[in-house]
């Protein structure tokens, strides 16, 4: 009883810790983005709540992550860390949802940089083309000087004219792109993101059996990702897996998919169409059932066999 009681303080305090901290990683690279744009104020500033939102994905994935082999290190029964994680897991997400779409304090916006101080002769470069802004970025509609591979210089005393095709300015120079792998999980934590967002905004019902049936299949994964002796090579493998079940996800709610599973499942006799809504977690809740299924089965055959022994 003890070991449980651990194991929803620690799966509580992580989700809200990893929320948290999605949020703030979030907030400062939306403030970095506009701060590498040129002229000041050119993006669109980020509303708190988007942030919230996109960050509630990461929070269910790596809480449940580390909960799952949190469990197995303390050998807590699976049938019951299963239930006891996908009701908490269940409370948490549907409570923070509500509480970003309900939140009147998270409906500021962030505010672009007033000034981006730089003298005149300001380099923007981006894909070999580079901008030269001979009054600097306090007019970047001003004179300046465009280099393009393979052309001579161009100099446009006003970009705007009718005889001049004005050229957008690229990012400030001291920013690098992130690598592929992280930029891959974060676009497919905003589509997780924006499908929990639409069902919310369609229907309540749609939106809990989809929270629901993810969970159920990331709990199931309990077996899967306690392979191994090592803590540490369970966390790696874990991620590895739960990677997997992002990429699925994204994949079962693409329009395309999602229609053509729908079309498959539809009854001709009675001229009726399956829900679409309802593809994926039906597919997430026959997953977790099977994964379940096979983990009661190896764990009692496990004990059979040390009874034999």
């Amino acid at each position: 009883m003890k070991n449980f009681a651990k194991l929803i303080l620690s799966y509580c305090s992580l989700f809200i810790l990893f929320f948290l901290a999605a949020v703030l990683i979030k907030y400062l690279g939306a403030w970095i983005e506009m701060a590498r744009v040129a002229p000041p104020g050119a993006g669109p500033g980020a509303a708190a709540s988007d942030l919230a939102w996109k960050a509630l994905p990461a929070a269910v994935y790596l809480a449940t992550l580390c909960a799952l082999n949190y469990a197995a290190r303390r050998r807590a029964p699976v049938a019951i860390t299963i239930m006891c994680l996908l009701i908490l897991g269940f409370l948490l997400t549907v409570g923070g949802a509500i509480g970003i779409s309900r939140s009147s304090s998270m409906k500021f916006a962030l505010k672009p940089f007033s000034v981006i101080e730089s003298r005149p002769g300001l380099i923007l470069t981006q894909s070999d083309i580079s901008i030269i802004l001979l009054k600097g970025s306090d007019e970047p509609r001003g004179p300046r000087v465009v280099s393009i591979p393979g052309r001579p210089l161009v100099y446009q005393e006003s970009p705007a004219g009718p005889n001049n095709s004005i050229l957008s300015l690229p990012a400030l120079p001291f920013g690098e792109k992130s690598p592929w792998f992280i930029r891959s999980v974060d676009l497919d934590l905003s589509l997780c993101a924006n499908e929990m967002r639409l069902r919310l905004e369609n229907s309540f019902p749609s939106f809990a059996i989809y929270v629901f049936s993810l969970l159920l299949l990331l709990c199931s994964l309990s077996y899967l990702i306690n392979l191994s002796q090592w803590p540490l090579a369970n966390i790696f493998i874990g991620m590895v897996i739960f990677r997997l079940v992002l990429a699925l996800e994204i994949f079962l709610n693409t329009p395309e998919i999602n229609s053509l599973l729908s079309s498959f499942f539809a009854t001709p006799e009675k001229g009726g169409r399956f829900p679409p809504m309802l593809i994926t977690p039906i597919i997430f809740t026959a997953l977790g059932i099977l994964l379940i299924f096979y983990t009661l089965l190896t764990r009692l055959a496990q004990f059979r066999r040390d009874d034999d022994d």
